[in-house]
């Protein structure tokens, strides 16, 4: 259900910016060079502009439908429980994690050497 809506919303969003980008511009930041009527402020509203504000509501309800399903898919975990997890299950058996090739950054010494570490002076 998640990727459904997601793909919804995404066709949402590019469709309205091509809806956006085809509409004719006014010449005027945000609207203040508008050619409506003599008595109002407003523009009269064309198809382009209804189909804008259809695309907008649409890409609101799947924005909103989109964070329900998240929190719903998330409410009975935490990441910290995640965290906390993975160092309950070494505790447990004793043993200590193998290192894998992304922790151990350090190249590995030889004998007694340890590698060198930069000091801040």
């Amino acid at each position: 259900m998640e990727n459904v809506v997601l793909i919804i919303h995404l066709l949402l969003a590019l469709s309205l910016i091509g809806v956006v980008l085809m509409q004719r511009s006014e010449g005027g930041g945000l609207g203040m060079g508008g050619g409506g009527g003599a008595a109002t402020g407003r523009a009269a509203a064309t198809a382009l502009g209804k189909v804008t504000w259809v695309l907008a509501i649409g890409f609101i309800c799947t924005s909103i439908a989109l964070t329900i399903i998240a929190a719903e898919k998330s409410a009975g975990s935490s990441v910290l429980d995640r965290v906390g997890a993975g160092s309950t299950a070494t505790e447990e058996t004793g043993d200590a994690p193998e290192p894998s090739l992304g922790n151990n950054l350090l190249p590995p010494s030889t004998g007694g050497d340890a590698p060198l570490v930069p000091r801040a002076d």
